[in-house]
């Protein structure tokens, strides 16, 4: 299985939830490979904010490897999953599938809902990290049993 996680600039959310995947994937034995990407380019490069590694750390999590990338068109062929953390990020990544098949590939990360972009208020890197942490359990739990 191979997994993307996709949010704006990814240096916040969607390095938090590839490493909370990554991390329980491992922890369960899985040979899954999960990585993450933004829709925007301007932190490429970038290793996440220090808040998310932070949290990531203090949850025992090692996210400081990271380093963020551009969502590119040919990622629809090369993971299996792509995840979206909002509906703008829904919507820019649809905006670049080519066919059906690439679509049906493409879901927000939590059904129906968005996860809370933490950058501008310190505050929400620990609730945001606990999101996206149960909706990982879940979504493991679910992958594994179809």
């Amino acid at each position: 299985m191979k997994i993307l996680m996709v949010c704006l600039g990814n240096i916040c959310r969607s390095p938090l939830a590839h490493g909370i995947v990554e991390y329980l994937a491992t922890e369960q034995g899985l040979d899954w490979s999960v990585d993450s990407a933004g829709t925007g380019n301007w932190h490429v490069g970038q290793a996440p904010d220090p808040r998310a590694i932070k949290v990531a750390r203090n949850n025992g999590i090692d996210i400081s490897t990271q380093r963020a990338q551009h969502f590119q068109p040919h990622f629809f062929d090369h993971y299996d999953l792509i995840f979206v953390m909002d509906r703008q990020n829904l919507q820019d990544v649809l905006a670049l599938a080519e066919s059906d098949g690439q679509r049906q590939k493409v879901s927000l990360f939590i059904e129906n809902d968005v996860v809370p972009d933490p950058y501008y208020d310190d505050d929400l890197f620990d609730p945001v990290f606990s999101l996206i942490y149960r909706r990982s359990v879940q979504i493991i739990g679910q992958l594994q049993q179809s």
